[in-house]
């Protein structure tokens, strides 16, 4: 067979990302927290670079709202407090503080902080009790039966708050009703827990009813015991601060006299390039220099060159974010100067782009987990895009975004009969008999965005 050799000519146009690139890419992806340490770091590893001792953001007031979260609009129907219990007390502390006043004999003692350690946030014991016999055991070498680490178990779950130790929902469920005076309600309530939790988790009362051979009002008391019981009581106890989440805004909207602008919260260090660093790479040329070790010379350049190249890159970053900001800011004047959440437009990256001239992947970075700072509230920058629901036509203002759509879901189901509620094609009839043209699975999406369960689940006796 013959063989033969051939010359081929394939030309490829591709991109690669320079160092600076890369690392300007990176910067522009942190938020506040991550990019003060970065900033640490760097001044730590590098030594041509330093804090200037007057930085001209030190004297810039930020207005009282900054570092106040209120999330909330004028036509808001709800106001919730979701600050963490200021108990200054963890779980394992509460516990363990209740373990000391009882007599117990050391092994059990032992033991049960053992277990207390292995509890989730929520106060559940997720591991199995022979995994933990072994641990103990392997670990601090605490060597306890089987029966001696029931005890040690039944003893916490006999703790406040009561449901912690259950290794499930219904076993918790079921120790704090056993925690309740008697009633039959509570009797109801566990039979319904012990015999028909999936019945009850499912929300088919039907079955209930018939299983138990009780009337629908006993079964509506007993749901309502449960449903008033606490699900996670780890978490009422459980306020570390490590657990909590503190939202550093990136940016501050400001609306003085009706005019809006932008602004940095000014958390960022000025850097500057340390005095000896610049004299040494301005003198690199003289005689004296230049009968300098070559090593000597290659350090000091390149920590200069990076320094600066730090600089400059932090400063195109923190104008990047403001051009952002000042984009959504233009095309959602409406929101800013009304705080009516469905005045928000129908807006996407590619508008912002076509505004700034940026390119889709940088706006994409420059706007995931980052937060601005109003007047009313502190709110994540993907929170102003949202979607246009249907055909704009010739007037973009008369589009649809998803938060009306959500909003008009919402309103259904807030008005709906929780005893016959309202179906995903149920609500979209209703939608389309008010003028919106969505399909049922566009209903499902927005409804289950919301948090809203389907039907089944919101059915009430």
């Amino acid at each position: 067979m013959p063989s033969g050799q051939s010359l081929s000519l394939d030309q490829r146009l591709t991109m690669r990302l320079s160092a600076q690139q890369l690392r300007f890419v990176k910067l522009l992806e942190f938020n506040t927290q991550e990019l003060e340490d970065a900033i640490e770091k760097e001044l730590e590893d590098n030594p041509a670079l330093e804090v200037t001792e007057e930085s001209p953001f030190q004297d810039t007031p930020q207005p009282f709202y900054v570092n106040h979260a209120n999330n909330s609009s004028p036509d808001d129907w709800s106001n919730y407090d979701f600050s963490p219990a200021d108990t200054g007390e963890s779980l394992y502390d509460n516990l363990s503080r209740q373990l000391a006043e009882r007599n117990l004999p050391d092994k059990i003692r032992q033991a049960a902080e053992y277990i207390i350690g292995n509890l989730d946030s929520n106060g559940y014991l997720r591991r199995s009790l022979s995994n933990i016999i072994n641990d103990m055991a392997f670990g601090p070498g605490i060597d306890v039966s089987e029966e001696e680490a029931e005890i040690a178990l039944d003893t916490i779950k006999d703790l406040e708050p009561f449901g912690v130790g259950a290794s499930d929902l219904r076993e918790c469920l079921l120790i704090q009703l056993r925690h309740l005076p008697s009633s039959v309600e509570k009797k109801d309530a566990e039979k319904i827990l012990e015999t028909q939790f999936e019945a009850f988790s499912m929300k088919h009362t039907h079955r209930i009813i018939t299983g138990l051979k009780i009337d629908r009002e006993r079964v509506k008391k007993a749901i309502d015991l449960i449903i008033s019981l606490n699900p996670k009581p780890g978490a009422s106890i459980n306020s570390d601060l490590e657990s909590a989440n503190i939202i550093v805004p990136d940016l501050i909207i400001n609306n003085e006299e009706g005019e809006l602008s932008v602004a940095l919260n000014n958390r960022i260090p000025e850097l500057t390039i340390e005095k000896s660093f610049s004299e040494a790479v301005r003198e690199m040329d003289n005689a004296a220099s230049k009968r300098r070790q070559k090593k000597g010379r290659e350090f000091i350049t390149t920590r200069y060159n990076d320094a600066r190249d730090f600089i400059r890159i932090l400063r195109q970053r923190q104008d990047t974010l403001v051009n952002v900001m000042t984009a959504i800011m233009k095309i959602q004047e409406e929101y800013f100067r009304t705080q009516d959440v469905y005045r928000l437009k129908p807006m996407m990256i590619k508008d912002i782009s076509a505004l700034t001239g940026y390119d889709l992947s940088v706006i994409s970075r420059a706007t995931n987990n980052k937060y601005v700072a109003t007047p009313w509230g502190i709110f994540p920058l993907r929170f102003f895009f949202s979607d246009s629901i249907g055909d704009e036509g010739d007037d973009a203002s008369d589009a649809l975004t998803n938060r009306k759509i959500e909003a008009e879901i919402n309103a259904l189901v807030e008005k709906e009969d929780k005893r016959h509620p309202l179906s995903d094609e149920k609500i979209r009839q209703e939608m389309e008999a008010r003028g919106y043209d969505v399909s049922r699975r566009t209903v499902a999406k927005y409804r289950d965005r919301q948090g809203i369960p389907v039907a089944r689940l919101r059915k009430e006796l």
